[in-house]
C-alpha cells in the first residue's frame, strides 16, 4: 500500500472514533452527556462520589475508593461501585478504567463513560438491571470476601 492510502485509512479510523465518542462532563454537580444533563453527582469527599437520577432524585450509584487501611501501601487498594437500586456491589483493583492523576472529577467522568460504553447506564441516565449483572460478572473481583481481617 502506498503511504497516501495508509494515511487515508488511518484518518478514516480516527475520525470514526471521534464521531462515535460521547463527551461526558461533570460540572456543578451535574453529569452532562454531550451537553444534556443525565445524572446528578455529589462529591462526598476525595474518595467517594454518589450519582442520582434526574426523575426522582434516587441515589443509584455510589463510588468509593478503599485504601484497605494501609494508606502508604497502594498495592492492596481497590474501588467499590455500589449499584444501590439493584443491590449489587462491584469491587475491583483495575483502576485503568477510571484512573486520573489527582483529579477525582475527571476520574468520575471516565467512570460514567465506562458505564455508558458497557450499557450499564443509558443516555437518559437510567440503570439497565440486566447489564448491571453482566458488568458484575465481568469486573467484580470479590475483594472483601477474599481479604483476611
Amino acid at each position: 500500500m502506498t503511504p497516501k492510502k495508509l494515511l487515508a485509512i488511518f484518518l478514516l479510523i480516527v475520525s470514526c472514533n471521534f464521531y462515535f465518542s460521547q463527551e461526558v462532563v461533570i460540572k456543578d454537580d451535574k453529569v452532562l452527556l454531550d451537553g444534556k444533563q443525565i445524572l446528578k453527582a455529589e462529591k462526598i469527599n476525595v474518595a467517594q462520589y454518589s450519582f442520582f437520577t434526574m426523575k426522582n432524585d434516587d441515589e443509584i450509584l455510589m463510588y468509593k475508593y478503599m485504601d484497605n487501611e494501609t494508606p502508604m501501601y497502594q498495592d492492596d487498594d481497590y474501588f467499590i461501585l455500589n449499584f444501590l437500586s439493584e443491590k449489587t456491589k462491584v469491587e475491583s483493583k483495575d483502576f485503568t478504567k477510571i484512573a486520573n492523576f489527582m483529579n477525582s472529577r475527571k476520574g468520575m467522568e471516565k467512570l460514567v463513560k465506562w458505564l455508558l460504553k458497557e450499557r450499564v447506564i443509558n443516555t437518559e441516565g437510567e440503570l439497565n438491571p440486566d447489564r448491571v449483572h453482566v458488568f458484575k460478572d465481568k469486573y467484580d473481583e470479590n475483594i472483601t470476601e477474599r481479604t483476611l481481617r
